[in-house]
Formats: structure tokens, C-alpha cells, sequence
């Protein structure tokens, strides 16, 4: 759904709570895992960004992760039930170049390792997309940090069928601003 003006957090909870039993767009789930293959028809990205060196900065890059931080400093309005947890769904509205668009996501997994930090979700019906998207904070056995989005996916909305090259350019754009607030609060 496009809107003209960003929606209240209101809107998005009834978004939410209106998609709760919403089946996964795609098949199989877990498509962003290491070794399993790319279903036809889909793309996979992977973008890494080093975030710096420590525990303190793999700490403060998990938390912004945990907290849809990410989501939130790269400009969504997100509306989650908390923290990411295997089975949540969230509703979020990314700006476009003119108004909004609502999208809705399924928590798929949790990552949480001793040095590996994040969540894996994947689309429902509302949203541009059709594919799945895995977001992790890693530290490297020599101490550096990095933030790992993979996505697989492919664009099911009519408009972005037009004009795929349009379509991962929005896709990179979101991803840039997701490493820029990460970064930001490290």
C-alpha cells in the first residue's frame, strides 16, 4: 500500500495485527543461509561493511540490530511487538521518493551466538518485495566488526516488475542507509 503522508504508529499496530497469520510469500524459508541455493527467478546480494574493532563496538552494533535501530535511524517508522523474535511480524513504511509505502515482514530466526548478533526475516503479503533478508553483527577472530546483510529476492509489485533496475537501486539505497545508522551508533 502507498500512502501520501507517513503513517501513525497506530495505522502500522492494525497493519500489524491484521497480518499476524499472513503466510511467507516465498518458498523455501531460509533461502538467505549459507549453501542453499537461490530459487529461480530470485536475486542474491550480500553488502559487508566494517564497523570497527572491539567489544564495545560489536555490543553497540548488536543492540542497534536487537532494537530495530537499523530499521528506525534508516528512516522507517517500524511497529514491532519488541525485540526481533522467531515468529513476530513487523510492520514498517519505508519512504519513497513521493509518499510511503507499507511493507510486513515475518522474524524467520534469531541470531544469537557468542559473536554473531541479529535476525533473519521475510516478506508477507504487503510489501514490494518477495524474498527474505538476513542481518548480522560478526566479530572476526582478529577483533574487527562488520554488519552482513544478505537478501534473496525479487520484486513482486507491479511497478517494480517495470523497472527492475529502479528496484535494486531503492533496494541499495536501503541497504546504504542501514550500514549508515549502524555505523552511527557505533
Amino acid at each position: 500500500m502507498i500512502r501520501a503522508r507517513r503513517p501513525s504508529d497506530t495505522a502500522l499496530a492494525a497493519l500489524r495485527e491484521r497480518c499476524a497469520d499472513d503466510a511467507f510469500t516465498y518458498s523455501p524459508v531460509g533461502v538467505t543461509e549459507p549453501g542453499v541455493p537461490t530459487p529461480p527467478g530470485f536475486r542474491r546480494e550480500r553488502w559487508t561493511t566494517e564497523l570497527g574493532y572491539g567489544a564495545d563496538v560489536f555490543d553497540a552494533a548488536a543492540a542497534t540490530v536487537m532494537s530495530w535501530g537499523m530499521q528506525r535511524g534508516s528512516g522507517l517508522v517500524v511497529v514491532a511487538g519488541g525485540p526481533p523474535a522467531a515468529g513476530d511480524v513487523v510492520a514498517m513504511a519505508a519512504p519513497l521518493p513521493i509518499g510511503w509505502i507499507d511493507v510486513t515482514c515475518r522474524v524467520i530466526a534469531v541470531i544469537d551466538e557468542p559473536d554473531r548478533q541479529g535476525f533473519v526475516y521475510g516478506t508477507l503479503p504487503i510489501h514490494p518485495e518477495t524474498g527474505e533478508e538476513s542481518f548480522a553483527v560478526v566479530r572476526h577472530a582478529d577483533g574487527t566488526v562488520s554488519l552482513d546483510i544478505v537478501a534473496v529476492s525479487r520484486s513482486s509489485h507491479p511497478l517494480s516488475r517495470l523497472a527492475p533496475p529502479i528496484a535494486r537501486r531503492l533496494q541499495a539505497s536501503a541497504v546504504r542507509r542501514y550500514q549508515q545508522a549502524v555505523r552511527a551508533a557505533v
